[in-house]
């Protein structure tokens, strides 16, 4: 029988570790709800602070606070964690797959480089902890919806609908990276000790689930039509049709994708793409601070050598055809003071752009990847002339001629290779194709002498599997 999953139970010896930052996630709720916040997101934390001590009951009907809480969530998705923090999955999973090269000196980055990670991997488990705490952060502004009595139902709706989105979000990266995870829908957390791991394809379930009953609640809402820095309901429709395309539901992933396509329109000028402005951004993180860059800026670009952490690989650079606009635009190069050595990296996003305002924002969901969704549906189904126009679409703007594949393979590989040089280092993508096509097998042994075949998945947090042994087993391999 389907159970309720809750957030796993840490025992006093590890307390300071998930359970210690799900207790900390519900002070945080209600001091966001006052207006105070405990993270520094001033910026997005519009409402002055109540002059009275609201309680529990009441922290939820105010439409201000609530709008607060959920930027605050926000906030934390990038700032913290795996989504676009300084740990985040562009760089750690761009070097686990074949983007990135990595000179550092971190131990839990070096482990993912070399395909030695260990359960006690610091990096792993900061991603288990916070990304709970941020599920557990939507649940409790969805419980709050169900009993508000002061909200209107048109706001109970829309913020409902967004948390919704977070939960799907965030669950969406913990099994792809984990496979087997709890799906943790309650603040019930005094339950722990009943957790148990879902299996993928119920994982997968209860993800379309929730992105079903969000898009159904955003519907007809006001779409976020500026920064688009708040979820709306085709930033919903953005993460469905990724995954029915990981699902392999090729109908259902072409239509949302198509839904999604029909409302957007494509930069013609690769130069465009990633300003905050842009027209084909479907959802994007925004910093904390007016004059602050993108995590990936910081991350990424080369400022001198020695000193750099990351750089692209020379497979990744192999891969662009001439005349390619995307790596002329969206990489660059630097060489050592002697000029002998030059190394290559990612500029899709510019650092220090400007003193007084951020150009940049984190972008999660852009219209390309729709494209490129549609794309292998329609290959997938037979339909090649509509799989080679929206391939074309995106070669077109980079300034490449039209794909010559002709057969339904020959597409499906044209679209993995487009989609590789243009979601290069953008949360991980790569390292999700390799794995859900099955070509890590193939491609990574030569590159990785540490690589073994069940390096598909991730382990579970030592530490996790410590304190709740409902977890095990332990992922194959580890």
């Amino acid at each position: 029988m389907k159970k309720t999953f809750n957030i796993t139970r840490i025992d006093r010896r590890h307390e300071s570790h998930t359970l210690a930052s799900i207790r900390l996630c519900k002070i945080c709720i209600i001091c966001l709800l006052l207006g105070t916040g405990i993270w520094g997101c001033s910026d997005f934390v519009e409402v002055d602070s109540p002059k009275n001590i609201l309680v529990s009951s009441t922290v939820f009907d105010n439409p201000a606070t609530v709008r607060s809480a959920l930027a605050n969530i926000f906030y934390q998705i990038r700032e913290q964690g795996m989504v676009s923090g300084t740990s985040g999955l562009t760089t750690a999973l761009g070097i686990y797959a074949d983007e990135l090269d990595y000179y550092g000196f971190s131990d839990p980055l070096t482990q993912m480089y070399q395909h030695n990670v260990l359960p006690g991997n610091n990096t792993i488990l900061e991603w288990w902890s916070n990304a709970y705490t941020n599920i557990y952060g939507a649940n409790a502004i969805i419980d709050g919806m169900e009993g508000s009595t002061s909200l209107t139902e048109e706001d109970k709706k829309k913020f409902k609908g967004q948390a919704l989105f977070v939960r799907a979000y965030v669950h969406s990266l913990l099994g792809s990276l984990f496979g087997e995870i709890p799906y943790i829908t309650t603040t019930a957390y005094d339950d722990n000790n009943v957790v148990e791991r879902l299996s993928s394809a119920l994982v997968n379930k209860a993800i379309i689930n929730d992105l079903q009953e969000a898009i159904e609640l955003l519907e007809g809402e006001d779409t976020e039509t500026g920064e688009r820095v708040i979820p709306d309901v085709y930033a919903a429709k953005a993460l469905l049709s990724r995954m029915y395309l990981y699902t392999e539901e090729w109908e259902s992933a072409e239509m949302i994708a198509s839904e999604i396509i029909a409302g957007f329109s494509l930069e013609a000028d690769v130069r465009q793409v990633f300003l905050k402005e842009s027209q084909e951004t479907i959802w994007q993180l925004k910093p904390g601070e007016i004059i602050k860059n993108t995590h990936e800026a910081n991350q990424l670009i080369i400022q001198s050598i020695p000193g750099q952490s990351f750089a692209l690989t020379e497979s990744l650079l192999k891969a662009f055809e001439p005349d390619d606009m995307r790596q002329r635009h969206w990489t660059d190069s630097i060489s050592d003071i002697d000029s002998t050595v030059t190394l290559h990296f990612a500029h899709k996003y510019k650092a220090n752009f400007s003193v007084t305002e951020s150009l940049e924002h984190s972008v999660i969901f852009r219209l390309a990847e729709q494209y490129l969704i549609r794309a292998e549906a329609r290959a997938e189904t037979g339909n090649l002339s509509g799989a080679r126009e929206d391939l074309d679409a995106i070669r077109n703007r980079a300034g490449l001629d039209a794909t010559p594949a002709r057969l339904e393979n020959e597409l499906l590989e044209a679209i993995y290779q487009e989609r590789r040089v243009e979601l290069f280092t953008e949360q991980g993508l790569r390292w999700f194709d390799l794995k859900r096509t099955g070509k890590a097998q193939d491609v990574l042994p030569a590159l990785k002498p540490g690589w073994k075949a069940t390096d598909v998945l991730l382990p579970i947090p030592e530490l996790e599997l410590q304190a709740n042994p409902n977890l095990l087993p332990q992922n194959p391999g580890y």
